[in-house]
């Protein structure tokens, strides 16, 4: 039942109550005008004090929000220049000194052109030395074979019979077989010769040269000086 509807149920029961009470005796100092206001007050006091208000509102704050700390921007700032101090090394003056060994021996002596040294499309270079270069001493009365690396510098094979003629040859009584194979321009080969040593001291000298099937040198001449010793 609402609020009004109570407060009119009570005001009109206290109506009654006091129009009933007039008819019988009437107090001179309490009218009924004023009994009906007292117990109007005394029901809404009662109604005030079992009335709770609602809580109050209350406005929480919002937190506020934090800003965080501005960054430090880094400038590009130069370096400064790098201070170089120079340093000074200070070599001793007893510094040890190697010593080229000296060559022992006869070095080779070069080949002269063999451009002109051919015959038609033949041609020789001498590469080096396999064995006993010019100035090797060797016991007299030995047989050795003494060999040479040599280069086809001409335009066409070497046969299997072309083989060494002398060119001069004293002393050693020399032999020689052929080259036995052929050999394509640009390729290198051996060629040898069998050498008897003289039975006496002295130093010794033989020449030869390659020659085709026909007998016709051509290319660099091969020589050889040994020195004889009993």
């Amino acid at each position: 039942m609402s609020k009004n509807k109570i407060v009119l149920l009570v005001v009109l029961t206290a109506l009654f109550l006091v129009s009933c009470g007039e008819n019988e005796t009437a107090t001179p100092e309490v009218s009924g005008t004023g009994a009906v206001e007292t117990l109007v007050a005394s029901f809404f006091g009662t109604q005030t004090a079992m009335y709770t208000p609602p809580p109050t509102n209350t406005n929480t704050p919002l937190p506020t929000d934090t800003f965080l700390p501005t960054p430090t921007v880094l400038l590009n700032t130069p370096l400064p220049p790098a201070t170089w101090t120079p340093v000074i090394i200070y070599a001793s003056a007893t510094a040890n000194i190697a010593l080229i060994p000296s060559v022992t021996g006869t070095p080779p002596t070069a080949t002269s052109d063999t451009g002109v040294l051919g015959f038609g499309c033949n041609n020789l270079a001498i590469v080096r030395d396999v064995n006993y270069p010019s100035g090797t001493t060797v016991k007299a009365g030995d047989v050795i074979t003494k060999t040479w690396k040599v280069q086809n510098t001409g335009s066409c094979d070497w046969q299997y019979n072309y083989g060494l003629v002398i060119v001069s040859d004293d002393f050693f009584r020399s032999t020689w077989s052929r080259t036995g194979k052929v050999v394509a321009p640009g390729s290198w080969s051996e060629l040898s010769v069998i050498l008897e040593i003289p039975n006496h001291d002295g130093t010794f000298t033989g020449s030869w040269r390659l020659a085709d099937a026909g007998g016709n040198p051509f290319g660099a001449t091969l020589t050889v000086s040994l020195v004889s010793v009993e």
